[in-house]
């Protein structure tokens, strides 16, 4: 009887080693599928959402930097403009100065009109031109147009 009871003890502790190497298994298997899983969403969480926001500020770094040259390089063009401009009048008002009667004052007054014109004119168009081309230049890096 001792040796049934042995043997059933026995036989009682196979099957519950048995039983907790499967439950181990499961757990195991389980846990391996988890961490499968969770590195697929990590690496689909990167290239979905990481990356493309990388790409986007660095796009977004490179534009800003694009447009505060622009502003620089259209504040110097215009300062020239503007010392351009101030030369040219002080021009005309020496000349005026200078003029013997009136109809000549009135004749230098109307070729520094008409210059000025044609100058301020020049000088929109110069300056149209470069905020137009800083403009695509500044939008180039954020639509992927950018230098690779």
């Amino acid at each position: 009887m001792a040796e049934d009871i042995k043997s059933a003890i026995d036989e009682g502790v196979a099957q519950n080693k048995a039983a907790t190497d499967r439950a181990a298994r499961a757990a195991k298997d389980a846990t391996d599928t988890m961490q499968a899983g969770a590195e697929q969403a990590r690496s689909a969480f990167s290239e979905k959402v990481l990356d493309p926001a990388k790409r986007a500020g660095e796009a977004m770094k490179e534009s800003g930097g694009k447009v505060a040259e622009g502003g620089a390089t259209i504040g110097k063009t215009m300062i020239d403009q503007a010392e351009q401009n101030a030369r040219e009048a002080f021009a005309a008002m020496r000349e005026a100065a200078s003029a013997k009667d009136l109809t000549q004052v009135m004749k230098i007054q109307g070729d520094y009109l008409r210059e000025q014109s044609q100058r301020s004119m020049s000088q929109a168009r110069e300056i149209g031109e470069m905020i137009m081309k800083f403009g695509k230049d500044a939008v180039a890096p954020l639509r992927g147009d950018g230098p690779k």
